[in-house]
């Protein structure tokens, strides 16, 4: 590798999409340096169940499927290192820089798998009952809520639509909404609406989650009356909306409104050399096993891409 190359690809952010790429890069013989703030493991390292991953049949613990994401990509040779991202430049016709709190790194294609965090609510009870009844994925969680009473916040298209594939577990879904009608399309009101299991709370907003060691208690205050109330039930899910950790890309890499980042099929964005997979481009699906789909994706298509550089250089 010429002198002027801390390594081949620069990857930001260990979860799904960060390791599973960081295994195909290593593995393809690409020197590569995974960048993390925290430590590695994205948000399921924070889950405490997880019965939905592919080739685990058992329920398996969050921490300890990321721990074997991590030591996979290790094995084949990834080099982690913790510091945080404040920008990516590519200036250079080949060279791009990753500019972190603890110095720049060059290398040949950057692979951005920063994830995106779920709105929080900001209420007592919520960080400390999260994966024990407090929940930010429908998909993910519903399984667990069989025959039992939940809290839905949110009024818009994910909020409606996932509170009615609740409704397939529960034995009630009560939509918490701040305003008196849903900010979701029509149609999926309309089903909400019909469905004899939704129950619809207006005008009001969470204020604290209440339970020893999972979630028991909602309480709940209406906004133009201020009456407080609390409703019981075995989980809450906070479907406000996500925010994509994509700031340091602004000015750089084209992003949708929310602050997705636009990728095409080979999570290639309109900047050669930088790639996006994993939650901080995809708005829709949100799991972890897409989300390691993606990082696959971009890792190919990093290898293909430094080919192609390596070829125009020699």
């Amino acid at each position: 590798m010429p002198q002027d190359f801390d390594c081949d690809v620069v990857i930001i952010g260990g979860g799904c999409a960060g390791l599973t790429a960081a295994i195909y890069t290593a593995r393809a013989s690409l020197k590569t340096i995974l960048l993390d703030k925290l430590d590695p493991g994205g948000q399921l390292a924070t889950t405490h169940e997880v019965e939905n991953y592919p080739g685990f049949p058992d329920v398996v613990q969050g921490p300890e499927l990321m721990e074997r994401f991590l030591k996979q990509a290790q094995r084949f040779g990834t080099e982690v290192r913790s510091a945080e991202v404040k920008s990516v430049s590519a200036d250079a016709p080949v060279a791009r820089v990753v500019r972190t709190d603890q110095g720049d790194l060059r290398c040949k294609a950057v692979l951005v798998c920063t994830g995106a965090d779920p709105k929080r609510l900001g209420v007592p009870g919520e960080d400390r009952l999260r994966g024990r009844g407090v929940s930010y994925c429908a998909t993910c969680d519903a399984p667990f809520f069989k025959d039992k009473e939940v809290v839905v916040v949110g009024g818009g298209n994910t909020a409606v639509d996932e509170g009615n594939y609740l409704t397939k577990f529960a034995r009630q879904v009560s939509l918490v909404h701040r305003r008196d009608k849903l900010r979701a399309d029509p149609i999926l009101q309309e089903r909400a609406l019909k469905n004899p299991k939704m129950k619809f709370v207006w005008d009001s907003v969470v204020t604290e989650i209440l339970g020893d060691k999972a979630v028991e208690t909602v309480k709940l205050k209406n906004v133009k009356t201020g009456e407080e109330s609390e409703t019981a039930a075995q989980g809450c899910f906070i479907l406000v909306g996500t925010t994509p950790n994509t700031a340091f890309l602004k000015g750089l890499c084209n992003l949708d409104e929310p602050g997705f980042v636009r990728v095409n099929a080979r999570k290639e964005t309109n900047v050669p050399g930088i790639f996006a997979a994993g939650d901080c481009e995809d708005a829709v699906w949100r799991q972890a096993v897409t989300a390691a789909g993606f990082g696959c994706s971009a890792a190919i298509a990093a290898k293909r891409y430094i080919d192609d550089v390596d070829s125009q250089q020699k």
